[in-house]
């Protein structure tokens, strides 16, 4: 059974840094593709950023371009999620997903996830 657990969310300030974790128990993260989403309470849930398992090729949001870095960590089963700049609309639940789908990464942002950790807070204040 694969289970992903993440943490590092918590208050930052606008303008500020912050670092998300997700560790991934189970086989075979490595051939995952793997994904952040965040969701606004009242709101849909939105593509943040994803990360392929072939190459590492990675894809993002609009919203966060420029300011996220995802990248993963094989031989830890852990992904990561970087974010500078900080913004009050970036206060959310992030979510790490992952995928057994096969994909471009075209289609990153709309393949189906499978396994979905429990989301960690992220506030930030102006």
């Amino acid at each position: 059974q694969v289970q992903l657990v993440e943490s590092g969310g918590g208050l930052v300030q606008a303008g500020g840094s912050l670092r998300l974790s997700c560790a991934v128990s189970g086989r075979s993260f490595s051939r995952y593709t793997m994904g952040w989403f965040r969701r606004v309470p009242g709101k849909e849930r939105e593509f943040v950023a994803a990360i392929g398992w072939l190459f590492g090729l990675t894809t993002y949001a609009d919203s966060v371009k420029g300011r996220a870095t995802i990248s993963r960590d094989n031989a830890k089963n852990t992904l990561y999620l970087q974010m500078t700049s900080a913004k009050p609309d970036d206060t959310a639940i992030y979510y790490c997903a992952a995928s057994e789908s096969a994909g471009t990464r075209e289609h990153y942002k709309t393949m189906p996830y499978d396994y979905w950790g429990q989301g960690t807070q992220v506030t930030v204040s102006s």
